[in-house]
């Protein structure tokens, strides 16, 4: 049982790895639209993420962890914006929650 339950595993990685390999554009759009779906993102927080995420590698994106992607995306929205001082400093901190 065990062994089966482990090559089934395998199986899987190997696939989602796979998958990753691919990354044509429409599968980067894929994913990053249910990234920005989940964060539930509109306007330009939206089209910030999306142009981020599009751009982004996939080498580069897998070596930060959900708080670094956050705080990465939060920077480049408040940069969009043009927020500076304690504007920036509460929308980062708004955005760091959210």
């Amino acid at each position: 049982m065990k062994a089966t339950t482990m090559l089934a595993a395998t199986g899987l990685l190997l696939l989602s790895m796979s998958v990753q390999a691919q990354n044509t554009q429409q599968e980067k759009m894929k994913t990053c639209n249910s990234q920005a779906k989940e964060q539930s993102l509109n306007g330009d927080a939206r089209k910030s993420f999306m142009k981020t995420c599009l751009s982004s590698q996939p080498a580069a994106a897998s070596k930060l962890n959900s708080q670094q992607q956050k705080m990465k995306q939060c920077n480049a929205d408040a940069k969009t914006k043009g927020l500076s001082g304690a504007d920036r400093k509460t929308f980062m901190s708004t955005c760091l929650k959210g």
